[in-house]
């Protein structure tokens, strides 16, 4: 199933306390990405965000994006604008110290 404009257009207005996200359209779904940096995506009506050390701790349960992909934490509390502000901030954090 493929994501509707809708939830995208959703997501990305809770994501308006940041400023520099994007969003690309990628077989019916979307890739999200912080000063250019991939970061996650929605997937299903779903916003997923990639696994690493500095967003464990939010403490938020693994899925399955696609099948054959890795899994991705899933962001279920996507109204908390602020919240949703930090795990992206500290998603990229790790994922920018790896370039």
């Amino acid at each position: 199933m493929a994501s509707t404009k809708e939830y995208k257009d959703f997501v990305l207005e809770q994501l308006n306390l940041l400023d520099t996200i994007t969003c690309k359209s990628m077989m019916g779904e979307y890739l999200l990405y912080y000063k250019g940096i991939l970061f996650g995506g929605i997937y299903d009506d779903r916003l997923l965000v990639k696994i690493v050390d500095s967003n464990k701790k939010y403490n938020m349960r693994k899925s399955i994006p696609y099948d054959g992909a890795k899994p991705m934490y899933l962001i279920d509390d996507v109204d908390n604008k602020e919240t949703l502000r930090d795990i992206v901030l500290d998603t990229c954090k790790d994922l920018s110290s790896k370039k």
